[in-house]
């Protein structure tokens, strides 16, 4: 299973007035930790997934989180994500760490999705040229 490791430094902007992250910051970091999966594997932004792939994007189906400790401002955190596929979705975790101490950890199942004739977004088998990529991938 590809794993991706990101650093990400917590910002004033993510934080509450008491210098904490807020806590729907962690998932739009986690949602940017999945897009990074993706772009390793693949070598592409999600952008151009949009124009090179039959792609509509990977809207959430269900999502879970645990908080454990608080991170705040100025903490550089480590982001942990591992991908696992099923035939039209695929499951994250993500894990969150500061010094090596665990801070909040996420699962995340997503589906691959493209539209129809009619515009409308439709679950799709995620491509065999996307899985072969992420079986390549170290």
């Amino acid at each position: 299973m590809l794993s991706n490791t990101s650093i990400v430094r917590i910002e004033w902007g993510d934080c509450d007035p008491a210098g904490i992250i807020y806590f729907p910051n962690y998932f739009r970091m986690f949602d940017h930790s999945t897009a990074m999966l993706f772009e390793t594997a693949l070598g592409m932004t999600k952008f151009e997934m949009f124009k090179r792939l039959d792609f509509a994007g990977w809207p959430l189906v269900r999502t879970q989180a645990k908080f454990i400790k608080p991170t705040r401002f100025g903490d550089d955190v480590t982001i942990v994500s591992t991908i696992g596929f099923g035939r039209s979705s695929f499951e994250v975790e993500h894990r969150l760490s500061l010094d090596g101490e665990l801070c909040a950890e996420c699962s995340e199942k997503r589906v691959w999705t493209v539209r129809d004739a009619d515009g409308r977004l439709k679950s799709h088998p995620v491509p065999d040229s996307v899985l072969e990529r992420f079986r390549l991938s170290p």
